[in-house]
């Protein structure tokens, strides 16, 4: 592999890596306080726009309303691209601008998205927004194309920690989510852990949330060795579910394709409106009803899966018809709610031990990123829980590495 040096700078190696995480720790800083930022904008609107504030029905034409506008905004602002653009400018070394200009219509598109329950999450908008803003820094400072990429990768995982609460899990995540079959930048990895350290101690500052994992299990009982084989069944099962998800988005996306772009939103609105009057887990993106979910005392089976399939269903419909937001907690409430489906029908098994291993298969099979979504995951329980978790995450790996919503998933050339 080619090692690509800052010459310009005249930086020998030594130098030029502290240099590169004083840059990371600023970005990092910036995406901190950037997450926090976004997170109480959208908090509150949530306030206003949110399902919890009105009757279902009601919400449905606030749904729908919201879809409509949503189409008139990219219209009038343009298009607010994608994570997907980002991370095919991480992997091409051409010197491509950050589009900075996107921002204006992704920031109160997703915000509206997500704050009116749409089944897709702030990540992805998150992600987009501190990775391109760490772009556009870079190329002020003029460092090298490789250096953009790590402080682009750097800024990634700032957001990711912002909305985790997980430092070291979030910028595995930043790296992994760029391919399809493991982390390939692995010189990014330190930068990527500075940035998430730092990022994560200003938003915990700025929000005073504490050191709380966002999700809270209880571990009644310690791992046995027949959980390693329950932890092989979750793996296949979370393939299943992701492969399922990847192909129902597809074939949404496929089926209104015949709408004119700017009524998709709308249409989609009246979808998850619907969706809603059947069960209230189809609308927002999940992170504050997994504990409530979880905790329901004496639930039956058909209950939690109840739930994941109605996660399922709304979060597909965000997805397909053009809403914006990410897919990653809505996978983790899937997979949190079919783990405790599953502990209702088989009592005798570890209940943490399939919640975690089905979240972070699930998660996997979509977003393929194995280590992030383990070390995420099992900061909710603690350390004991890694192995079977990550059996599950990397075998969803292996069953669905050939499948993913993520077009801009590739491999490292060789010759970077």
């Amino acid at each position: 592999m080619k090692s690509e040096l800052p010459t310009e700078l005249g930086l020998r190696p030594p130098a030029r890596l502290r240099t590169v995480l004083a840059w990371s720790a600023l970005v990092g800083a910036c995406g901190g306080l950037l997450g926090f930022t976004y997170l109480a904008v959208l908090h509150g609107c949530e306030h206003v726009l949110g399902p919890a504030a009105r009757d279902p029905w009601l919400h449905l034409l606030v749904m729908a309303g919201v879809g409509v506008v949503i189409g008139q905004l990219v219209r009038m602002l343009g298009s607010p691209g994608d994570i997907e653009l980002l991370m095919d400018n991480v992997h091409v070394l051409d010197n491509r601008q950050a589009d900075v200009r996107q921002l204006r219509s992704l920031l109160p598109i997703s915000l509206l998205c997500i704050a009116s329950g749409g089944g897709a999450g702030p990540e992805a908008p998150l992600v987009q927004t501190t990775g391109t803003t760490a772009q556009w820094f870079a190329e002020r400072l003029r460092v090298s194309n490789v250096d953009q990429r790590m402080l682009t990768i750097a800024g990634m995982a700032a957001a990711f920690t912002v909305l985790f609460g997980a430092p070291i899990g979030a910028a595995f995540f930043a790296l992994e989510i760029l391919h399809r079959r493991g982390l390939q930048y692995h010189e990014a990895l330190l930068p990527a852990v500075v940035a998430s350290l730092i990022g994560y101690s200003v938003y915990v500052a700025a929000s005073g949330l504490g050191l709380t994992p966002v999700w809270d299990f209880a571990m009644e009982s310690e791992p046995v060795p027949t959980d390693l084989l329950w932890a092989i069944g979750a793996g296949v099962v979370g393939g299943a579910v992701a492969l399922a998800f990847t192909n129902a988005v597809e074939l949404g996306r496929r089926a209104i394709a015949p709408i004119p772009e700017v009524w998709r939103p709308a249409l989609g609105g009246l979808v998850l409106g619907s969706l809603a009057l059947l069960s209230p887990y189809a609308l927002t993106y999940g992170k504050y009803q997994i504990n409530p979910l979880l905790s329901t005392a004496a639930a039956p089976a058909s209950f939690f899966a109840l739930a994941a399939l109605a996660k399922f269903a709304g979060t597909t419909a965000t997805v397909a018809s053009g809403w914006r937001g990410g897919f990653i907690i809505p996978m983790f409430f899937i997979g949190a709610a079919l783990g405790h489906a599953f502990h209702a029908l088989v009592p005798w098994t570890n209940e943490a031990v399939i919640t975690c291993a089905l979240m972070a298969a699930v998660n996997t099979g979509v977003t393929k990123t194995p280590l992030g979504s383990t070390l995420v995951v099992s900061k909710m329980v603690g350390l004991a829980l890694v192995p079977t978790t990550a059996i599950a995450a990397v075998l969803a790996l292996l069953l669905t590495h050939r499948s993913g919503l993520m077009s801009s998933q590739r491999e490292r050339d060789e010759d970077e």
